[in-house]
């Protein structure tokens, strides 16, 4: 039993390996920007620790730098992680038979890529396949800090990364995680209306694009998802 356990343990690391590699741009990106805006050393290494969240991160921490309102913060992040309430949503009923020693942590480990892992028809169906979701997302909180210190500690004399492109690494880490989960027409329609409603309202700088457009493609593709159920009904009843 227990060899099961690091097989799971094991296989949970390496299946995340390859995102633990890819956020590591991402990861340097967001400890340097913090100490270039003034963040002291703890307060630098607290923000992967505490929040553990790349995109909430790095928006907080330019706020924080322009001085903005504690509200306008609180807004803000809350707005660009308001994505990880549809991830609790989506797992709530593989989830809620478990105590909480096992849900908390879960819960806090619940990251675009974990969720990503979490789509398969098996996952959390038993305490093995539980370990392998710890390891997997415990992996990639302690290599998101790791990548977070190494900028910390070279933010002092690196230069402005954000100049470089780097927050770009977030943008490939996405699609890695979205283009796989493409398997019918419905999703694909949510994926490209979302895209393009994405592109159209950056054009327009509007604030609330990224929220919009999430909304716009989930709404599109719930729409091509009932009118196929709906045709697939008036098929089969043809054929009886």
């Amino acid at each position: 039993m227990q060899n099961i356990k690091k097989k799971y343990l094991l296989k949970g690391l390496l299946d995340m390996m390859p995102l633990n590699l890819a956020v590591l741009p991402w990861g340097i990106l967001c400890g340097s920007l913090a100490i270039q805006r003034d963040f002291t050393v703890l307060e630098a290494l607290l923000m992967p620790l505490i929040v553990f969240a790349g995109a909430a991160q790095l928006v907080s921490i330019e706020l924080i730098a322009g001085n903005a309102s504690l509200a306008t913060i609180l807004l803000t992040t809350f707005i660009i992680s308001s994505r990880h309430f549809l991830y609790g949503l989506a797992l709530r009923n593989k989830l809620k038979h478990l105590p909480k020693r096992w849900r908390l942590p879960l819960g806090f480990l619940l990251t675009d890529e974990l969720f990503a892992f979490s789509g398969r028809k098996q996952a959390y169906r038993n305490n093995n396949r539980l370990y392998y979701a710890l390891s997997a997302g415990g992996s990639f909180y302690i290599t998101w800090f790791i990548w977070n210190l190494i900028g910390v500690m070279a933010g002092s004399f690196l230069p402005d990364l954000t100049e470089l492109g780097l927050d770009f690494a977030i943008a490939v880490t996405f699609i890695a995680l979205v283009v796989p989960g493409i398997k019918d027409f419905s999703i694909l329609i949510t994926v490209v209306v979302s895209g393009v409603l994405a592109i159209i309202f950056q054009l327009w700088h509007w604030q609330m694009g990224l929220v919009l457009s999430a909304l716009g493609g989930m709404f599109a593709g719930y729409t091509v998802s009932q009118y196929q159920t709906r045709l697939r009904k008036v098929y089969q009843g043809v054929e009886k």
